[in-house]
């Protein structure tokens, strides 16, 4: 496989940092950098885009028991010479006394703590070369919602003056419905609402783009060649 290809680079190194690129073909792909500059520039490339769109969110402090699974699969002799956790070596009525303690002040705060942030889901669109007079490629980022959407063209995105780009939205199997007009040369922050349930509640399966006429699809459903095309995975 010629990795020197820009085109190819960049959709790997796409599916690589935004994390759609799992399993053995990310192993694989991690291999290969150090002997491909090409794929490091996409990579930077890449990083560059997408990064920024985190760096408002607050750090979020893993919880206790992520630590202790991590120091059991790095030093398993030592967690296994740890003494044991303190409810253990009480006596029954004590170590049911000290849970409800535990279960009331992790209740109280649990009440009085909003939620952590959560992180966006960014879907990267690759042009599914069906109109070979549009080209480039697209990102569309979720806020950690679902309920607040923003795209914007990664490369260069050709349009006639006459057409427009919608954007929409579908499960595995059903109708798209449409998440509304897009920019071809910019920025696009899209109406909150327009995907209820958010992410998980909607059922979210792919979205797509499609060339429409100026103020959009007249039918409610694409009536254009779909140009652009993303699988979502949560």
């Amino acid at each position: 496989m010629d990795y020197a290809k820009t085109e190819r680079a960049d959709a790997l190194a796409a599916g690589y940092v935004a994390g759609t690129l799992r399993g053995p073909a990310r192993r694989r792909f991690e291999a290969l950098l150090p002997g491909h500059p090409a794929l490091r520039a996409a990579v930077r490339d890449w990083q560059d885009r997408l990064m920024p769109l985190t760096a408002s969110l607050p750090p979020v402090a893993p919880p206790p028991h992520v630590w202790a699974a991590v120091e059991r699969q790095l030093w398993p002799t030592v967690a296994a010479a740890a003494p044991s956790p303190w409810w253990q070596r009480l006596a029954p009525w004590r170590a049911l006394s000290g849970l409800a303690l535990v279960a009331v002040v992790g209740l109280s705060v649990l009440l009085a703590t909003p939620p952590p942030a959560q992180a966006p889901v960014v879907v990267v669109l690759q042009s599914t070369g069906k109109d070979p007079a549009v080209a480039g490629s697209l990102v569309a980022s979720f806020s950690g919602d679902g309920r607040a959407v923003v795209a914007r063209p990664i490369t260069p995105v050709a349009v006639t003056t006459d057409r427009a780009l919608e954007l929409w939205w579908a499960p595995l199997e059903g109708k798209p419905t449409s998440l509304g007009l897009i920019r071809a040369d910019g920025v696009t922050v899209l109406s909150r609402g327009r995907l209820p349930g958010g992410l998980r509640g909607s059922g979210i399966d792919h979205m797509a783009v499609s060339v429409e006429p100026p103020g959009g699809s007249p039918t409610g459903q694409p009536t254009g060649p779909v140009v652009f095309y993303g699988k979502l995975q949560l």
